[in-house]
């Protein structure tokens, strides 16, 4: 005769067997983390995890099996993504990605249909099981004085993990890293429980409608184009890690000259360009040359500008361009999803990114010259007559680290170029492997110029530094040469360099020109009528005299940001 347990021995078989499903799920969760400390953070949050659901719902084992598997889940999503996409969970994907493209991603990852089907059947049921199988606790307490004591456990273990989440909480030096390392390295749970906090978008300050109105209204009429169609063509290249070397004291010898860096009878506009990012970043740079906004002015989930401002921008270059008829490409050195890029670009207004994996180059390893006859590989493929195309090419050949090879591994001409910087000092070797790699882009440079300018067809070229590189930091304390007004931006300043090949009027020259305005810059060496939103950006580039958020006048950029999003609905 089989004997039916009791069910407390029941109650008590499904509490052991919870607790080692938990142990189980904390294993493969918190293990992964790299550092002690990162472990610690993700084990104390999924206790607290537990706590809550235990006060919630005074059943022990649902509350193990229910914290651990969503702490299991969110390690088993994090490996999918980083294996299937290249890019790091993030918060703002359960809103973003979700609804943009995870039915797209999954189309082309069949089995993974499979696999979804499979856990929306078993989840529910395991945990039905465990909710079923197992009794309340403290059954023995009755009325108000439960609920209370039931409520008062969960708000406690709520708050602290908030505290957890917090910068200056007990895990504040896990929130003092640099980006890049949030966004890239193994602490997948540790990031992604981080940039939670770090991911918070806020806009800047604004004034009143009135205000905005008076100061912007002559903006509202479109501002009138200098050519007729059909347009030009627009070549734009993001130089990665890339500074004109002659602004450093240091380097006043011959090798530190560069064709790119220099005017000529082509050049429409050149000068400084003010970056929003140093020593890595490249995306918040990328999302000012296209949206003409800097990522700063929207707090500190700027920097995550591809994930949680991309969705929400409506007026871009790239867009306004597509409604004056062109086709719009960009050519991409990493995989095409690398940080969100593909919706990213599909958000900035772009018909088509081509990443490294279309092109057929190794990602992370394209010279310029590659990516640029890709990119001429690409156009002579799309280009239509009578149909203007706009070009976005990303280089990555001067992406750290600059001393993975000793000095004496140099070609002859590069070593010990700078002066003043001795052989010993590590910052001579990351700067004379910068100056190697920018020969080749320099001579790059040119051909591309070659493709693109010698030739009928009216075409504009720019190309720009996205920041400097850090030399792992060993870059800041280098002297450099400028006047004392610039001093201040000294890490954030690269180059811009605007050409074409038909006749116009030079472009405005400025102190340094910041990113968020070089949309202006190609608007007006392309001869393209404004729309509203590019007409009042024009308009702050003169008044401010190429400054944005650090332009003197508080209460016109008060305005203008009032124009912008209450009235133009730039950003929503």
């Amino acid at each position: 005769m089989i004997r039916v347990p009791s069910r407390f021995t029941r109650s008590g078989m499904v509490r052991v067997l919870a607790l080692l499903a938990f142990a189980g799920c904390a294993w493969a969760t918190v293990w992964p983390e790299p550092a002690p400390l990162q472990k610690l953070f993700v084990l104390v949050l999924m206790l607290f995890t537990v706590g809550a659901l235990l006060c919630a719902t005074a059943r022990l084992a649902f509350a193990l099996v229910l914290g651990g598997g969503l702490f299991f889940a969110l390690r088993f999503i994090s490996n999918l993504k980083e294996n299937y996409l290249e890019t790091a969970l993030m918060p703002a994907d359960f809103v973003y990605y979700a609804r943009s493209s995870l039915i797209a991603t999954l189309r082309h990852y069949p089995h993974l249909y499979l696999l979804s089907a499979g856990v929306a059947v078993l989840v529910p049921l395991v945990l039905v099981l465990a909710w079923r199988l197992d009794r309340p606790l403290f059954v023995w307490r009755r009325g108000w004085g439960s609920v209370a004591w039931r409520i008062g456990g969960v708000l406690l273990c709520a708050v602290a993990f908030r505290v957890c989440l917090l910068p200056e909480g007990p895990f504040a030096k896990l929130h003092n890293r640099d980006v890049w390392d949030k966004l890239s390295d193994d602490a997948q749970l540790t990031n992604f429980f981080i940039n939670i906090n770090d991911g918070g978008v806020t806009m800047p300050a604004m004034s009143d409608d009135a205000a905005a109105q008076r100061e912007w209204a002559a903006t509202a009429n479109a501002k009138p184009g200098t050519r007729p169609e059909p347009y030009p063509d627009i070549v734009q290249v993001l130089e990665e890690s890339t500074f004109d070397p002659s602004i450093y004291t240091a380097c006043a010898v011959p090798g530190c000259k560069f064709a790119m860096f220099q005017p000529d009878a082509r050049t429409r506009g050149t000068g400084l360009l003010r970056t929003h990012t140093w020593g890595g970043g490249t995306w918040v740079s990328e999302f000012a040359v296209h949206t003409g906004l800097p990522q700063d002015i929207f707090g500190a989930g700027g920097m995550y500008a591809p994930f949680v401002l991309a969705p929400h921008v409506h007026d871009t270059l790239p867009d306004l361009l597509r409604r004056l008829g062109y086709l719009t490409i960009a050519i991409y050195p990493t995989n095409s999803d690398f940080l969100n890029g593909r919706d990213a670009y599909r958000a900035y207004g772009f018909d088509h990114l081509y990443g490294a994996e279309e092109l057929g180059l190794d990602e992370w390893d394209e010279t310029d010259a590659q990516m640029f006859a890709a990119a001429k590989h690409v156009y002579d493929k799309v280009k239509k007559p009578g149909q203007p195309v706009f070009v976005m090419i990303l280089t990555i050949n001067q992406h750290g680290p600059h001393d993975d090879n000793p000095m004496n591994k140099l070609p002859l001409p590069w070593r010990n170029m700078v002066q003043g910087l001795t052989s010993k000092d590590e910052s001579a070797l990351d700067f004379d492997t910068y100056l190697w790699r920018l020969h080749d882009s320099d001579v790059a440079m040119q051909g591309l110029e070659h493709d693109f300018l010698d030739r009928e067809q009216p075409t504009v070229l720019v190309h720009f530094g996205d920041h400097q590189p850090s030399f792992d930091g060993l870059i800041r304390p280098l002297a450099r040469t400028l006047p004392p007004a610039l001093v201040p931006d000294r890490d954030f300043l690269t180059y811009y360099m605007v050409k074409s090949n038909f006749a116009g009027a030079p472009l405005p020259s400025y102190p340094a020109l910041d990113i968020a305005f070089l949309p202006t810059m190609v608007l007006e060496a392309a001869g393209l009528p404004a729309d509203p939103y590019f007409s009042a950006a024009t308009a702050l580039r003169e008044r401010c005299q190429g400054r944005f958020d650090d332009c003197p006048d508080k209460a016109l950029l008060a305005s203008y940001y009032a124009w912008i999003f209450r009235q133009l609905h730039v950003y929503e």
